[in-house]
């Protein structure tokens, strides 16, 4: 199994199990361990400097969360990403970012319209000097910060819950993009269109930054297989 996984360092204020979770979790989301790698638990307590209970309970934690899936006679292995896959998340969340940004453009205060301003200038920093955790971290705070501005709980909520898959998609959309001047426009459209108040352009600049994100992303899939 090749990676980068080493010994975990223990959280004296989270179970052993996770830490061992959010380390594995991790490993996945980033592209650490690779789709349909197997997860075998001898191996990884080895690396992660455990046993192997910690590391069984985790796997069936990920397994709830998709990440895992158990295969009959083959263990555990990484959760495949297919196009079914990508599809059915990205139009569950089209649908859930283009409510978000509307609501976002009608509730925002303005200081959250200055955070956004400021969050989006920091991931136009991290873009320009190819910086792919840096841009991640800013694409996160972008787009969380346009659900809270929402004041919907409901629908931050249901977004939390889609978050690890969304974010596995997001480090495979951000890491391929051919072109970060259409990425910063496809931000620099949202930011505006919510700053001037207008819910139809917000909501169809979110869209368009899902449609595009769906091309990219399948595109890259396909070229994994």
């Amino acid at each position: 199994m090749a990676g980068k996984l080493s010994k975990v360092n223990l959280n004296d204020y989270k179970p052993l199990r996770e830490v061992i979770f959010d380390t594995l979790r991790e490993a996945i989301i980033t592209g650490e361990l690779k789709p349909g790698e197997r997860l075998m638990e001898v191996k990884l307590a080895e690396k992660m400097g455990v046993s192997r209970t910690p590391v069984r309970e985790a796997i069936r934690m990920l397994e709830l969360e998709g990440l895992v899936d158990m295969l009959p006679r083959k263990g555990a292995h990484v959760a495949e990403l297919s196009v079914k896959d990508i599809m059915d998340v990205l139009e569950v969340r089209a649908a859930m970012d283009s409510l978000a940004t509307r609501l976002a453009a009608e509730r925002i205060t303005d200081d959250e319209i200055k955070e956004l301003r400021q969050i989006q200038a920091q991931f136009i920093n991290y873009v320009e000097k190819n910086n792919l955790q840096g841009s991640i971290k800013k694409d996160v705070e972008f787009h969380e910060l346009i659900y809270r501005a929402s004041r919907n709980d409901r629908l931050l909520q249901i977004a939390n819950n889609l978050r690890e898959q969304v974010q596995r998609f997001r480090v495979i959309y951000l890491k391929d993009y051919s072109s970060p001047k259409n990425l910063i426009k496809e931000h620099e459209d949202i930011c505006d269109a919510i700053a001037a108040r207008n819910l139809d352009m917000a909501q169809e600049y979110a869209q368009i930054h899902i449609n595009n994100q769906e091309k990219v992303i399948i595109k890259a899939i396909k070229s994994m297989k």
